[in-house]
């Protein structure tokens, strides 16, 4: 206790010198705080965005074709049809799981006096595992709904609030009567698409046409970019040439590679993680060079102090002890504010910045999500400045302790 009261009068003497110090420990730990929340929001939020869709999936889109071929000029459009379906299935077996497809509209759907206009998807049932559909009521369309064309449809929770509907009851799409079989979870930052059976779907707003709108399919087997790279080309030199499309025409199909764009956000992730770790570390080395200089200034400051200590008898231990004790108090105490003020502002960095979204065409996207940073971290990096602020001391301290007492008492 006289120790501490001894350290605080010390402070108390010097708030100038203390302030610096506390400081310097507590703008670092701040600063490495914010700056990893920061970007575990960014990569929290896009992480949310990776995991809304299966990794290893792929989804091919109708486009346009950028190279002449076979006499046929650039600029003709391309639209995927049902022999595009069967081509997936039974060619690429050794690479692709199950093979569904997309036929979308738009349509009213009303129930009395309530209803709504939105996008209605005809998909197989390898849908809900593709775009990861939670279903909170009901069930999805199955392989009876495909063949039987079923009139059934699959709605959002936020849409059935809206129609007040329920599993089980029938509503209007345009003319038609259907049933609902289920109701999903709705995504925040996603757009609520109606789910029915494409074959029902297709037959009653596509039954003039061959398109077969997009393919969607699961697949195995392709671990690294180069194996996703080898089976795009094929996949696609196969579907241009289906179409008269020069096989390596690019732009006559769209290939969207859930796989391979998971492998380019993870490598763009440990960048970025890198990337903050490296500034965070040299903020943190900053704040110790500040603690560093201060207690440097200490012990210069106080080795006339010292000398008179020894003069009247106490032990070299007596002097490290104090600097020790008083570097660790000090460093702790300021480190706990900068951790503190740090987790405060990523707080309000979620608050503020958490809740704004970038709407991205397909869905909207949350930019910002969850900027937190393990105690653990925290703890660490306290840790790292008292350590250092104490070495920084107990160097010039250690040898004040050793001086003769006259010539500490001869120090200016």
């Amino acid at each position: 206790m006289e120790l501490l009261n001894e350290i605080w009068q010390t402070a108390r003497r010097n708030k100038l010198r203390t302030g610096l110090t506390g400081f310097a420990v507590a703008w670092g730990i701040f600063m490495l705080i914010v700056l990893l929340g920061a970007g575990n929001g960014l990569i929290n939020a896009n992480m949310t965005q990776m995991n809304r869709f299966l990794s290893n999936s792929m989804v091919v889109y109708g486009g346009e074709t950028s190279m002449p071929y076979q006499g046929m000029k650039e600029g003709r459009w391309i639209n995927l049809k049902a022999r595009d379906i069967d081509i997936s299935s039974e060619e690429f077996q050794t690479v692709i799981d199950e093979v569904g497809a997309q036929y979308r509209t738009s349509g009213m759907v009303s129930n009395g006096q309530q209803y709504l206009t939105g996008s209605i998807a005809g998909v197989y049932p390898n849908h809900i595992k593709i775009d990861k559909v939670e279903m909170l009521q009901g069930r999805f369309i199955n392989t009876i709904d495909i063949n039987g064309k079923r009139k059934v449809l699959i709605i959002s929770n936020k849409q059935a609030k809206e129609l007040k509907t329920h599993v089980g009851q029938f509503v209007k799409v345009g003319n038609f009567a259907f049933k609902i079989v289920g109701i999903y979870k709705e995504q925040e930052n996603g757009r609520a698409d109606m789910f029915s059976a494409y074959s029902t779907i297709k037959s009653i707003y596509g039954a003039k046409t061959d398109d077969a709108g997009r393919i969607e399919f699961t697949f195995h087997g392709l671990e690294t970019e180069g194996d996703n790279e080898a089976f795009e080309k094929d996949y696609r030199q196969r579907i241009n040439t289906a179409h008269q499309a020069h096989p390596d025409d690019e732009s006559a199909i769209w290939l969207w590679n859930r796989y391979t764009q998971n492998l380019q956000m993870q490598k763009g992730i440990g960048i970025i993680r890198t990337a903050l770790w490296i500034v965070g570390l040299f903020t943190l080395l900053s704040g110790i060079v500040g603690v560093s200089n201060i207690m440097l200034i200490t012990v210069k400051e106080r080795t006339h102090e010292f000398g008179i200590r020894k003069a009247i008898g106490a032990k070299p231990w007596s002097i490290l002890k104090l600097i020790i004790i008083e570097s660790i108090i000090i460093t702790t105490i300021f480190g706990y504010i900068g951790m503190i003020l740090g987790i405060a502002a990523n707080e309000y960095m979620d608050a503020t910045l958490g809740h704004t979204k970038v709407d991205a065409g397909l869905f909207k996207a949350t930019m910002f999500l969850d900027p937190t940073v393990g105690l653990d971290v925290c703890f660490e990096a306290t840790m790292v400045m008292i350590i250092a602020g104490t070495i920084a001391g107990l160097i010039p301290a250690f040898k004040a302790s050793r001086i003769r007492p006259i010539e500490a008492l001869r120090a200016d």
